[in-house]
């Protein structure tokens, strides 16, 4: 009998089309990821990640029971057709070790998934749903909508800044300014009283 075997490391972005889109609110997100579940695509602070298909199944099954048990079989009905004949175990615990990897995940300390003995796999962290996206896209939306005075006050800044830098010149120069003029007078009396004695001397 030929065996339909599904090798675990064959699993392409393709793979996404046989899932439907699950209903409710489009944007999932748990800790710095989002998961936009209407493009079948996983970000972390903004930045796309590469998950495989079934990689990113686990993950989606295991956002919808977040702080529950998801069970090796689910995991298996969910990813493997029934006609498919493949080593489960091994298959299911090769895919999860690979999402552990894209969130940088351990098995040692577990941030995300705990490994529940003999049972399954658990979501450690909550997750928030929304229908618009979250996170990165935040500070943008604030920017766009900052107000007028807000937006000016950046270039009203430098102005103390060119007021308190020509004052000590101005105070230089007008030192300066009396210094000269003191000199000019010294030496024009100078001059005048000088000029009157040798005008004086027969």
């Amino acid at each position: 009998m030929t065996l339909n075997v599904i090798p675990t490391l064959d699993t392409g972005m393709d793979e996404r089309s046989n899932f439907a889109p699950p209903s409710g609110p489009r944007f999932v997100r748990f800790g710095p990821f989002q998961v936009d579940q209407q493009r079948q695509e996983v970000t972390r602070n903004g930045a796309r990640l590469k998950l495989q298909g079934k990689v990113y199944q686990v993950l989606v099954a295991l956002l919808h029971k977040s702080g529950e048990v998801v069970t090796r079989e689910e995991l298996r009905q969910r990813l493997w057709p029934a006609d498919t004949h493949v080593n489960y175990d091994a298959n299911v615990n090769t895919t999860v070790n690979k999402l552990r990897q894209v969130l940088g995940d351990s098995t040692d300390k577990p941030l995300y998934i705990e490994t529940i003995p003999r049972k399954g796999y658990c979501l450690l962290v909550t997750s928030e749903a929304s229908d618009v996206p979250c996170g990165p896209l935040a500070p943008n939306a604030v920017t766009e909508h900052a107000s007028p005075l807000t937006a000016a006050a950046p270039s009203q800044e430098p102005a103390p800044a060119r007021s308190g830098f020509w004052i000590p010149i101005g105070v230089v120069g007008l030192i300066l300014a009396g210094m000269l003029l003191g000199a000019g007078i010294t030496i024009t009396t100078l001059y005048i009283s000088h000029f009157a004695q040798v005008t004086r001397w027969p």
